[in-house]
């Protein structure tokens, strides 16, 4: 714990000493979330993946028609449900999967349009992140070590968590 301290501290200097916007943007995350990452590490880093799934959630949900969504998400179920159905009438199914494949394509041009807007925050934070964790063994669940492991499994967990709890189709 304490040589996890030490490389923290000496990360976080090192993510200072970097020059112009990039040296404004690690001394901003720094003092955002460097106090967390200090004091414990493995939290620090849950409580960012958690705040940062909770902001890219509420970017979907009010970036995206969710009526539109839900009627896409409904339709493409049914689409599904028919394709089940008609598995031995080959051209039936064809021209099923024809129309989802349509509609698919228009469920994701608008899931889309969050991804425009929360990706560079993303990357940024990401490589903040990198510079900060380099070197830490954070012993999660015992057997993942690397930052980006845990972030990617907390928040996959918290955006099912929030995506049920906001409603976002």
């Amino acid at each position: 714990m304490v040589e996890n301290v030490t490389t923290i501290a000496t990360n976080l200097v090192i993510a200072k000493s970097a020059g112009g916007f990039f040296n404004f943007l690690n001394k901003f995350f720094d003092l955002v979330f460097g106090w967390l990452i200090s004091w414990n590490p493995l939290f620090g880093l849950i409580v960012i993946s958690v705040i940062l799934t909770f902001l890219v959630t509420l970017a979907y949900k009010y970036l995206t028609n969710q009526t539109l969504m839900k009627d896409l998400k409904d339709k493409l179920k049914d689409y599904q449900k028919q394709m089940k159905e008609s598995k031995h009438d080959q051209p039936k199914m064809m021209e099923i999967q024809k129309q989802a494949m349509e509609l698919n394509m228009k469920y994701m041009l608008q899931s889309f349009k969050p991804t425009i807007y929360t990706l560079l925050p993303l990357i940024l934070i990401f490589n903040w992140l990198r510079l900060v964790y380099q070197g830490i063994d954070l012993n999660f669940l015992w057997f993942i070590h690397n930052w980006i492991w845990v972030y990617i499994l907390i928040s996959i967990a918290a955006s099912m968590l929030l995506r049920k709890l906001l409603k976002v189709h």
